[in-house]
């Protein structure tokens, strides 16, 4: 029976249902104590040189509400007390003038950080909120974009994905691999367009992939399955006043053959690796993006093309070849290949992606998504 798994490589973390996305960590208690002292202390050897002890002691009441910034409700209440001590305690025992100022200054130090304590609990209680939204993003996300890499009797995975909102764990652009009877699909596909939209089609069309690849026995015909679903969600999007969109993808498919077959609509043809040497791979004729196949009378092809042992796939979308550097020069990417034709598949792509974010200043301008596809282990022709 074909089979499809998260491989394990000693290079990727281990992703799981329990992993959780964590709040920002607050400071060791002893930390809070040592600073919390170190400003008292300062503060003090002030009073003692200058004598203006309601001034600058007036300045330890905002103490609190730094600690309510960063410091947990419990470790706020603690700087708190020793404030309202070291500003309340020697006023009681000190007599003279400005006893008005002194006693407004011990109410301001009680409700600064009776509002302190507050501010950290409502602080702690958002993160938590957030920590709890971004785990269930989390999850979602890797149901809709299984993590990598991924195994199968064909073929092994690897790769890197990147939306560029980083609040977003899923963007524009797809991939997915699929382990059927006739073989090992792979998918990688661009949405036109950003934002929630563009998500709602880019599930429709991962949804439609693993569905019809489980069916359709050849690769045209799976590829006329994920038409047909762009056509449903621009028809859905059509009737809530919203505009089409069309989908850029490359699909492969790798049995236990020496070859491969590979149809593109509109997509970054594969680039292969071997023996030292880099190829983009002849996709036959370029077709149109999914949702526009109405628009050409010619019906989408399949092509041929040799996949030895030992030889590499890479598969991009235009977040890679069209990263620009800060002069407007594009991401050279076959020729940032040369030379990397017998690395490891994850190293592959996560030094093209770290290379191609030197290029650019570090400026990420678009969804991206970089998968190395090569022989499974357990391949046997």
């Amino acid at each position: 029976m074909p089979r499809l798994s998260r491989a394990w490589l000693p290079s990727a973390p281990d992703v799981t249902d329990s992993d959780e996305i964590t709040a920002t960590a607050t400071p060791r208690t002893r930390t809070v104590v040592i600073a919390t002292v170190l400003t008292t202390a300062v503060a003090l050897a002030l009073v003692l040189t200058t004598g203006t002890a309601v001034l600058l002691l007036g300045l330890l009441v905002f103490l609190p509400a730094f600690a309510a910034a960063w410091c947990s409700p419990g470790q706020t209440a603690l700087v708190s007390a020793w404030v309202c001590v070291i500003v309340i305690l020697p006023e009681v025992f000190q007599s003279g003038d400005r006893v008005v100022d002194r006693v407004i200054l011990g109410l301001f130090a009680v409700c600064f950080g009776v509002v302190a304590v507050y501010a950290s609990r409502i602080r702690i209680a958002r993160e938590t909120a957030l920590v709890r939204l971004r785990s269930t993003a989390a999850a979602m996300q890797r149901q809709i974009l299984r993590p990598l890499p991924l195994l199968t009797d064909d073929v092994l995975v690897d790769g890197v994905y990147e939306p560029i909102q980083q609040d977003k764990l899923v963007g524009g652009d797809i991939y997915d691999v699929a382990a059927t009877p006739w073989g090992t699909r792979v998918l990688i596909g661009d949405v036109q367009g950003k934002g929630l939209p563009a998500i709602g089609m880019a599930i429709d069309v991962v949804g439609a992939f693993r569905e019809a690849a489980h069916h359709e026995p050849t690769v045209t015909s799976l590829i006329d399955a994920l038409e047909a679903a762009v056509v449903r969600h621009n028809d859905d999007a059509a009737r809530r006043g919203e505009p089409a969109r069309f989908v850029t993808a490359v699909v492969l498919g790798v049995d236990r053959g020496v070859e491969a077959q590979v149809v593109s609509c509109g997509h970054i043809p594969p680039y292969l690796l071997h023996a030292g040497g880099v190829s983009a791979v002849g996709v036959g004729e370029e077709h149109v993006p999914l949702g526009l196949a109405n628009l050409v009378d010619e019906p989408r092809t399949v092509a041929w093309f040799a996949f030895p042992a030992g030889a590499t796939l890479l598969l991009c979308t235009d977040g890679l070849t069209e990263a620009r550097s800060p002069d407007g020069a594009f991401y050279p990417l076959e020729a940032r290949l040369a030379g990397r034709a017998d690395i490891t598949a994850d190293r592959l792509t996560t030094e093209l992606v770290a290379d191609a974010r030197a290029f650019t200043a570090g400026a990420q301008q678009d969804d991206l998504a970089v998968l190395a596809v090569r022989r499974s282990p357990h391949h046997a022709p």
